[in-house]
């Protein structure tokens, strides 16, 4: 992406790390379309090193159809054979330095979707071990209830009906990018089907592509322009991949994932139908 080789400062490689707490995006309805109890489309944002697998069932647990993060061995998004569901994003904490924790984050989602326990009671669970996590979001459902925690000030709570929006701040935060998915989404509900091109259309939308990263970041106006962003499209560090997920009111599920390299193109996509 540079024209020449480039040295990342140690200034750069905090900011890098800091990515990790700003561009993730959920935008969600949740008992809002006479099909759907949920219709969700989310990208997952990430480095292009860290590695990855594609969205399948799990070999040491089959129940689990999910994308995986082999680095720590949990998920940011997945479902299950028996209906469950559970996302979760990062909350960004600029500045707050970053500390160690006792496990990832991603555990939550697939600990969750291996478990029996109802989405509100899993939540309150979470809510008092939050203290050993660094900073999320996590929803949590089932085909009847849809429930939503954070460590960062949320308590565990019932979702209500409606559209809504989660990115790396409390859920429906009125972050720029929230709030035009949400108007978005709220479009495509206006239909009789959802259609899931039309989802992966929203997701990647590149109208205020953020392009290169700034090499003065020292003026902080990376983290500030990335947030605005649906689709992220860098050499290092972007959307890796984009899920839509539509459950049906009789109880079918539909599960797809769109993966992207890094020039932003995509290379794959995988559907299920639960």
């Amino acid at each position: 992406m540079f024209d020449e080789p480039f040295i990342y400062s140690t200034s750069l490689l905090t900011f890098l790390d800091e990515l990790e707490h700003i561009v993730c995006l959920i935008l969600f309805a949740w008992q809002a379309h006479p099909r759907y109890s949920l219709v969700l489309a989310a990208n997952r944002d990430e480095f292009h090193e860290r590695p990855t697998a594609e969205a399948d069932y799990w070999d040491d647990h089959p129940t689990i159809l999910a994308g995986r993060d082999l680095q720590a061995g949990g998920t940011w998004l997945g479902v299950s054979r028996g209906g469950r569901f559970a996302a979760i994003t990062n909350y960004r904490e600029p500045s707050e330095p970053s500390t160690p924790a006792n496990r990832s984050r991603g555990h939550l989602v697939s600990d969750y979707l291996a478990a029996r326990s109802e989405p509100g009671v899993y939540a309150r669970e979470v809510q008092d071990e939050g203290h050993l996590y660094e900073g999320f979001n996590l929803l949590l459902g089932n085909r009847d209830s849809l429930s939503y925690v954070s460590n960062r000030g949320a308590e565990a709570a019932a979702i209500e009906p409606g559209v809504h929006g989660l990115s790396n701040h409390l859920l429906d935060t009125r972050w720029p990018k929230v709030e035009a998915g949400c108007h978005s989404l709220e479009t495509l509900l206006e239909q009789d089907e959802v259609e899931a091109e039309a989802l992966f259309d929203l997701l990647s939308d590149r109208a205020l592509t953020p392009g290169d990263i700034p090499r003065n970041i020292e003026q902080h106006l990376a983290p500030e322009r990335m947030m605005k962003h649906y689709f992220i499209v860098s050499d290092i560090y972007g959307t890796r991949s984009s899920t839509v997920l539509l459950a049906g009111h009789d109880g079918s599920l539909f599960f797809s994932e769109r993966q992207y390299d890094a020039r932003g193109r995509a290379i794959g996509t995988r559907r299920f139908l639960i």
